[in-house]
This record gives C-alpha cells, structure tokens and sequence, in this order.
C-alpha cells in the first residue's frame, strides 16, 4: 500500500526546556500527521548520546535518552514541581539544542523526579527493574562507574573494572548503590513515556519507524559487558575499527571508531546479541530501519590508531545466515535497509534474498559529486522500496539546490520541472511522492522551507551545529497539514481511512 512518512527527530520538537521530548509537542505532531494524511513518523535513535551528541554513538544500543524525557509530563503526575526546572538556563536559541546546556542542568532534574519516582511508584519500578535486568542491571552500573571516574572511558578504569572481576562488580554495586538506581530510575522514566507515545500514535494510526545505528560505541555498557562479542584484543582494546572508503561524503572516508563484531563467536552463539537487539528494538518501534545494512555482507575494518580511513579493507560479514536465524527466532520482521553508499552484487543479493525494502534518494540521482545516477531517478524505483529527497546525512532540498554544482542542479530543475512560484522544494517532495516507492518519507525542514542551516548531520564532522536543528513553536500549522494532505491525495498515499474524499483536516 502506498504511504507517506515524515521525518523528524525527536530532539527537533519545540519545548522551553532546551529540547525536544516525548511530552506535549510529540503528541501534537502525531495530531498534526493524522491531519496531514501521514502515517509514519521516522525518528532517529532515541538512545543516550556520548561525546559529539551522535545518536549513532551512544553508550548503549537498548537505553532510553535522559534528554527526551518530558519535564511538563513528571510535573503533571507530582514526580517534578515547575519551579525545579523552569528557571534553568536551558538555551537562549529556540531553534538551536544547546547539549551543554542539557548536560549540565538535565540530570539535577531527573534526580529529583526518581526520588519521587522510587517514594511514589516504587512496585512500578521494581517490575521495570525486574523486566528489564537482562541489559538494565550492567547499564545502571557502567553509568555509575563513569560517574565516579569523571566520566572516563572504561577502558581507563582500573583493570579489576575493566576486566570486570566479579569481587570488583560486587564491592562497586554495594558502594554505589544510590547512583545505581538512579540511572535506573532514568530509564524507568524513560520508557513509561515512551510506552506511552507509541501507544497514542498507534491509537492516532501512526507508525513509527526507529532506526538502529549498525554499529554500538567502544565506551558503551555494550561493549564493557560483552567483551567476546567484539574483536577486542588481549587488553581489550580494538585491534581493527569500523568506518567506510571515501565517497562523495568524504576524500578521505569515515573513520567511525566502533570496534568491529565478533562474527565468528556471534554465529557459535546463535547470533543472541543480535537477536535480543532486534527483539528489543522491535518492541520500540513499528517499523526498524538498520543503517549501513550493507556491513552485514562486507565491513570496513581499518588498522586501530589510522588517521584516516585510506589503509583498511573490506571483510566478510555474516550475510544472510543471521537473517534466517532472527526470522526462526522472532518471525518475520518490519525492517527497512539503508542500502546506501558502496553496493557490490554481493549486497544486492542479500537485500534480495532478505526481502527487506530498500533506500532510494532522490539527491543522489543528479549529483555528480555521488555518482549513483540513474538508479536514484523516481522512475526506477521499485515499488518495496522507501523513498527520500533526503535522509538525515544529507543537506535539506533548498541546501542542495543552493549548493551542489550548477549542472546538477540546471538536471534537476529541468526532470522535475521545479517551479520558485510552488517552491522547489515541493517540486522534489513531488518527484517521491509520484514515484512507485510504497513509502516516501521526507524531512520537515522540507515542508518548512528551510535551507541548510536546518541540515540535521554532515557525516565525518564533529560539532558544526550536528544534530541541533529544531523547529520554531507553532511550526505545525493547520495550513500545512492542509497542504500535504492534498498532495497525498494527488498521490494516493493517504492512509486508508482518509481515502473517502476526506477533504475537512482542521
């Protein structure tokens, strides 16, 4: 069935407390894509944020995000007062996350709220705790841990820690018993709003698609709990490290950092990580994109301490095995595949035999910095595939047309007949919506007309404004909705139950 999805991040939305939430304004966005005949909401990952605030380096593949928790929400259920937390600077640019800010005031808050939370729901958390041990118990602990080292990595801890002696894990659960349950308070926080989001745009019949970074960080619970998982050497230091070859993104390539998976203990062991992973995330989410799905039949591993990516080589994955393995275990399952950058006939042919839907972006079909071409046209599209103007790693459509080279952009004003008097942003959102891609999904930057000073991420930098675009209040308007759910009906993407000449949206 053709569909239409909207991509916007969580940490995107507007509130006065710095960032957005999984609160009030997430519902109304929810509201605002029934209106607009949407139904999928693509988010990015909702997981704790390291160094550099990439949701694609985080400290752990199954936490909650302390940022999104909604502060007016624990206010209204008496686990915060207003006064706690609306005086504290949180950011003088509306549009902007100020993540210093957030590091320095967030937690103080949520401090106050678990307390609350272990005084008032204390059997509630207790059945999280219990639920949830398989990957909380380790979480709550590594956090703990690099409280108390000043927020070291664990690889610098001392080596009982690092080694994790069970004499060392037990004296550092009993001394830091009260930090502990913090953070296991946070995501006990945490997934009650979520639980409770997801639950409201599944009743709203909105889907959410999730999307799972490949890789997991070094200095991750991940990583520190399951050592053997990872191709990790006698010290438990990467001997290889993940990242990609130049490309259009990059002269030199990416050099990500992630240690590299253990694919031959994976398969011994029945492949449970993954296996837990994608069960975990399944429960999150309606929809599962994995990014650089193409490391599952190759990945690039490149000698620890390269400067750049220039001296690695590409490996066998698992292919198509692990697949088999996780529909035996968890039944076939909602996954899209971001089948992007270098593609060989060997990644074809384990998209293929996987029958996961793939990626199709309309930008790389006329920029000649990528190459791709003519498989990016809307006219090729197959029909079991998901369709962008862009994806999150890539500048908004107005940012593209005002800086790739002219030629490009004289090729794509001409194919899609790109009208200034519409918008030729609209023009590109057409160009998706229109082509036999089941779903389109585009960003809202697009829909709000906004060049590249809302580009969400530019890949292989640190800082720069990664990650911080947010929407100005009231940005949802009923006009807009108007205007897309017009288009969805041009482009027969309307949900189901908005296809009965449904012309009233306000």
């Amino acid at each position: 069935m053709r569909s239409a999805g909207i991509l916007m991040p969580i940490t995107s939305l507007p509130s006065p407390w710095g960032v957005g939430t999984m609160g009030g304004a997430a519902r109304s966005f929810v509201d605002f894509l029934v209106r607009a005949g949407v139904c999928v909401w693509q988010v990015l990952p909702i997981v704790p944020t390291s160094y550099g605030d990439s949701p694609y380096q985080s400290f752990s593949t199954f936490a909650g995000n302390p940022y999104l928790i909604d502060l007016d929400d624990l206010a209204a259920e008496g686990l915060l007062e207003p006064e706690e937390y609306a005086s504290r600077p949180w950011g003088d640019d509306p549009t902007r996350v100020d993540y210093g800010a957030l590091y320095r005031e967030r937690l103080d808050v949520l401090r106050l709220a678990v307390r609350r939370l272990a005084r008032d729901y204390a059997a509630e958390l207790e059945r999280f705790c219990a639920s949830e041990r398989s990957w909380l118990e380790d979480y709550a602990l590594f956090m703990a841990l690099k409280q108390s080292h000043g927020g070291a990595s664990w690889g610098g801890w001392g080596q009982p820690l690092r080694l994790r002696l069970p004499e060392a894990l037990r004296e550092a659960r009993a001394e830091l018993a009260d930090e502990v349950l913090f953070w296991k308070g946070v995501q006990c926080l945490f997934f009650r709003q979520w639980d409770r989001l997801h639950a409201y745009a599944s009743t709203a019949g909105v889907k959410i698609m999730g999307d799972l970074p490949f890789y997991v960080a070094l200095d991750s619970a991940d990583v520190w709990s399951r050592s053997e998982q990872f191709q990790l050497d006698e010290g438990l230091r990467p001997r290889e490290i993940a990242g990609v070859p130049p490309d259009s993104f990059s002269e030199i390539g990416q050099l990500w950092g992630n240690p590299l998976f253990a694919w031959d203990r994976m398969k011994a062991d029945g492949y449970d990580w993954w296996c837990d992973r994608i069960s975990f995330q399944l429960r999150l989410y309606d929809v599962l994109r994995i990014d650089h799905f193409r490391g599952f039949d190759s990945y690039f591993a490149i000698p620890a301490g390269a400067s750049t990516a220039a001296g690695g080589r590409w490996r066998k994955g698992p292919g198509i095995e692990l697949f088999r393995v996780l529909e035996q275990r968890l039944g076939p399952c909602p996954i899209v595949a971001e089948d992007l950058g270098y593609l060989t006939p060997s990644v074809r042919q384990l998209l293929a035999d996987s029958g996961f839907p793939g990626m199709r972006v309309l930008e790389f079909a006329f920029d000649s910095r990528d190459g791709t071409g003519e498989a990016y046209l809307p006219f090729a599209y197959p029909t079991g595939s998901v369709a962008y103007v862009g994806t999150h790693d890539n500048d908004t459509a107005l940012g593209w047309l005002e800086t790739a080279p002219a030629g490009d952009v004289a090729l794509a004003r001409e194919y899609l007949h790109l009208d200034p008097a519409e918008g030729e942003g609209w023009g590109m959102m057409r160009g998706i919506w229109a082509s036999p891609a089941d779903l389109a999904v585009v960003q809202m930057q697009d829909l709000l007309g906004l060049g590249s000073e809302a580009r969400i991420n530019t890949p292989s930098t640190l800082g720069g404004g990664n990650w911080c675009w947010r929407a100005e209040p009231g940005f949802a308007t009923h006009e807009l909705a108007a205007r897309i759910h017009r288009q969805m009906e041009l482009y027969h993407r309307l949900p189901a139950a908005g296809k009965d000449g449904e012309k009233d949206v306000e």
